[in-house]
């Protein structure tokens, strides 16, 4: 499902015009990466949550060039799924 379909969706079932909608999906992923970046998870309850989780320093191999490079310690978005929502997934 892209983007422009949930915003038709939602428009459709609440009544609510498209543009406010996307305006306000936009708002809303907007603040979840801000959050994200200044290392502030975002918990939605029944829904997930948006973490930041750290990857730990590896050591890498480019196979082409048969050199060794190390990859630094570094942060990833990462999303953890309520329990709610995984039972409803699983059905």
């Amino acid at each position: 499902m892209t983007k422009a379909e949930i915003v038709s969706e939602i428009a459709k079932s609440t009544g609510i015009d498209r543009a406010t909608v996307l305006m306000t999906i936009e708002k809303f992923m907007e603040t979840v990466k801000d959050s994200l970046a200044d290392n502030k998870n975002v918990y939605l309850r029944g829904f997930g949550s948006f973490i930041v989780k750290t990857r730990s320093q590896k050591t890498a191999r480019n196979i082409s060039k048969n050199t060794t490079i190390i990859i630094p310690e570094h942060k990833i978005p990462a999303f953890k799924p309520a329990k709610v929502f995984m039972e409803q997934v699983k059905k």
